[in-house]
C-alpha cells in the first residue's frame, strides 16, 4: 500500500467495476481515465468471474491504480486480494459476520476491510465485526435495480451521521446530484464507466 494511504481511510472517489455492463479494452480505458479525473479507489466487484479471471482481471486494475497512486479493493475474494497485493477486501451484507475470521486470516493490518450495508441495523453489524468503513445504499433510483426502494438523501444522511464508522455513499449517484451529498465521499459505477468522458465526470464528482 502507498504510504499515503492508511487502512482505515475511506475512499473519496470509488469506482466500482461492472465488466458485464462494460466489457472489453474500453472499460480499462475508462478506468484509466476516471483514475486521471480523481478516482482514489477502484472496488472489483465482479461476482460472475471465476478466481483465474478475477486473479488476471484484478492484476491488470492493479497495475492501474498503482499508476494512479489509488486503492483497490477486491469483493470477498481474499485470497485474490492477498495474491493481487491489494489494499482492502469489501463484502456484501450477508457477509458481514465473515469479516473478524477474514482479518485474522490475512493478518495484514494495512488491508482495510468494508461492508455494504442498506440499513442501521447493518451499519451497527459493520461497526461491530471491524469493518473500516461501508457503503451504504441506494440513495437515489439506480440502473441497474430499476424500481427498487431507495433511500432518498434525508434518510441517508440520518443514518450515516449516526453511524459509528466511515461512511461511503452509493447508488445512482451522478455529477448532477452529487452537490446533494456535500460533506460524503460517494462510489459510482455507470457515472463514471458510461460516461463520455470518465475523466471529467470523475473531476466533477470530486470537485462537487
Amino acid at each position: 500500500m502507498s504510504a499515503k494511504h492508511s487502512a482505515g481511510e475511506r475512499p473519496e472517489l470509488l469506482l466500482i467495476t461492472d465488466h458485464v455492463r462494460y466489457p472489453g479494452e474500453a472499460f480499462f480505458v475508462s478506468v484509466e481515465a476516471a483514475l486521471q479525473g480523481g478516482a482514489d479507489a477502484v472496488l472489483a466487484r465482479e461476482k460472475q468471474m471465476d478466481s483465474a479471471r478475477l486473479l488476471a482481471f484484478c492484476s491488470r486494475l492493479r497495475e492501474l491504480t498503482r499508476q494512479y497512486d489509488a486503492r483497490l479493493l477486491v469483493h470477498t475474494q481474499a485470497d485474490v486480494a492477498r495474491a493481487v497485493g491489494a489494499d482492502g477486501v469489501h463484502v456484501s451484507s450477508v457477509d458481514i459476520r465473515e469479516l473478524p475470521a477474514m482479518r485474522r486470516w490475512l493478518n495484514k493490518p494495512d488491508i482495510s476491510l468494508s461492508a455494504s450495508c442498506h440499513d442501521a441495523a447493518q451499519l451497527r453489524q459493520a461497526s461491530d465485526a471491524g469493518a473500516d468503513f461501508a457503503l451504504l445504499s441506494p440513495v437515489f433510483p439506480t440502473a441497474s435495480h430499476p424500481g427498487a426502494p431507495h433511500l432518498g438523501v434525508e434518510a441517508f444522511r440520518e443514518l450515516a451521521g449516526a453511524a459509528s464508522l466511515p461512511v461511503i455513499a452509493l447508488g445512482g449517484i451522478t455529477p448532477e446530484n452529487r452537490a446533494e451529498l456535500i460533506g460524503f465521499p460517494v462510489a459510482a459505477i455507470g457515472a463514471l464507466l458510461g460516461a463520455e468522458d470518465p475523466s471529467e465526470a470523475a473531476r466533477r464528482l470530486r470537485e462537487s
